[in-house]
């Protein structure tokens, strides 16, 4: 049987008279970063298709597993390193004091296979420190799959400042990169994230402008520090944040791959971006952590079907601690199912085709790209931060978030719609809170916040 196809104009005279009185324009809704998202997209309006696969066998694993593990003792995190790779992980990201020293770091990874488990770290601006431990580490194994992931510039923008010139902490880590890159080949240096802009209540734009603008600081800090341009940009992996909102995280996380094809193009470069996809901590809940297991499947899903070569899942339990052993499962099981029985990975760029999501995909794109335009324009990322615009725009986005939570327009499952009164408790492991830093080189901190947290205080 065939359907016709009605045009724009039969959906309007329809629309219109749904409406009754009301404008049509009314059915417009216009984003933090002013782009219009329309309720009707169509291949008669003008949407060019767009194709933005991850480079990977999507009869294999589509995207790599990769999961969090912080921790102070040694012994404890290498219990966890090997229960997450035993149970399904790919890769791992550790984070903690085990990171201060090669030695303790060395136990953290005893019996872990280097060139078949990528190791990852989360070491803020001690990232050189941390990457000359693990490269230690690593000794011997010349095919390791090391991630040092060293970025100054987040932790200096989340933190408010740094002990040395931020300048300073950028060549540190450039001359580490240097150092390590002709041992091991296989290695990636740095993590141009822009999540620190979106876990302040960034925009998507803003988000991805941030991580333009980080990586042409890290690609020219390590040309300076002797690296190519094509090994600097090879050894930049891409973060990204994805959240509940799961079709803007998708096309997020496409658009970044868009972005980075310009980048690579600007250096006479062609090669494939390396996407790291985390679940937001904007998003979360604490009083009643059981629904962030549906938010964070629904952030799992963006990465996935939006192209991340890599998935980190936060425990459902985050914003009232470190996530315990269940928590990490829960984490590692929801991409399991994901990948192994919905089978997402078995389309390349499934999102490829939706007149709405190329569209989308295209608009944030150009929004990313203008905001790291703009960033430029204000002398680079790091004059930028220092001269606050960065974080006066964010901080308009952030009204205009927190505002639609205030009045109703946005909901929070659990916390301000469908309220469980008798929530049941879910543990979390003690962590002890970081020493604060010396500051010397200091600006206006991008302070991350939790759109439930005021609501659940409200509610106390």
């Amino acid at each position: 049987m065939t359907f016709s196809t009605p045009s724009p104009e039969q959906w309007r005279e329809s629309a219109v008279k749904a409406l009754k009185d009301r404008p049509i324009e009314g059915l417009l809704h216009l984003d933090t970063d002013h782009l219009v998202v329309r309720p009707l997209y169509a291949d008669a309006t003008g949407i060019q298709p767009l194709f933005a696969p991850r480079p990977s066998d999507a009869e294999g694993r589509a995207w790599d597993l990769r999961t969090q593990v912080e921790g102070d003792d040694p012994e404890a995190v290498n219990a966890a390193v090997l229960t997450d790779l035993e149970g399904g992980a790919a890769s791992v990201i550790l984070s903690g004091a085990v990171l201060a020293d090669s030695e303790p770091l060395a136990e953290a990874l005893a019996n872990v296979a280097l060139e078949l488990a990528a190791v990852g770290l989360d070491a803020g601006l001690d990232g050189p420190e941390a990457a000359n431990a693990l490269a230690v580490v690593a000794k011997g194994s010349p095919r390791a799959k090391l991630m040092f992931h060293m970025d100054p510039l987040s932790a200096y923008a989340a933190a408010g400042g740094s002990p040395l010139p931020i300048a300073m902490h950028l060549s540190q880590a450039a001359a580490t990169a240097d150092r390590h890159s002709g041992a091991y080949p296989d290695a990636s240096f740095f993590l141009a994230s822009g999540r620190a802009v979106h876990e302040a209540g960034g925009s998507a734009g803003q988000e991805l402008g941030f991580t333009a603008a980080a990586v042409a600081a890290y690609a020219k800090a390590a040309v300076d520090a002797g690296l190519s341009a094509e090994r600097a940009l090879r050894g930049t992996v891409l973060g990204v944040s994805v959240d509940a909102e799961y079709f803007d995280s998708l096309a997020k996380v496409r658009a970044l791959r868009l972005i980075w094809a310009s980048i690579t193009k600007a250096f006479g470069l062609d090669m494939p971006a390396a996407i790291e996809a985390r679940s937001s901590r904007r998003m979360l809940a604490a009083r009643d952590p059981w629904p962030n297991l549906l938010r964070l499947t629904a952030a799992g899903f963006a990465g996935a079907v939006g192209g991340a070569d890599a998935v980190v899942l936060d425990g459902f339990t985050r914003a009232s601690g470190r996530p315990d052993a269940f928590a990490r499962r829960q984490a590692r099981n929801t991409q399991i199912v994901l990948m192994e029985e919905a089978h997402l990975g078995r389309v390349d760029d499934p999102a490829a085709g939706s007149w709405f999501l190329d569209a989308r995909t295209r608009d944030l794109a150009e929004a990313g790209w203008a905001e790291f335009q703009r960033i430029e324009r204000e002398g680079g990322v790091v004059a930028s931060l220092k001269g606050g615009a960065i974080q006066m725009r964010v901080a308009a986005s952030r009204q205009t978030l927190k505002t639609a939570f205030d009045k109703g327009h946005s909901q929070i499952i659990g916390v301000t719609k469908f309220v469980d009164p008798d929530v049941r408790p879910a543990p979390v492991e003690p962590s002890a809170l970081a020493p604060a830093a010396a500051i010397t080189d200091s600006c206006a901190p991008l302070l991350p916040l939790r759109f439930a947290a005021a609501f659940e205080e409200a509610g106390q």
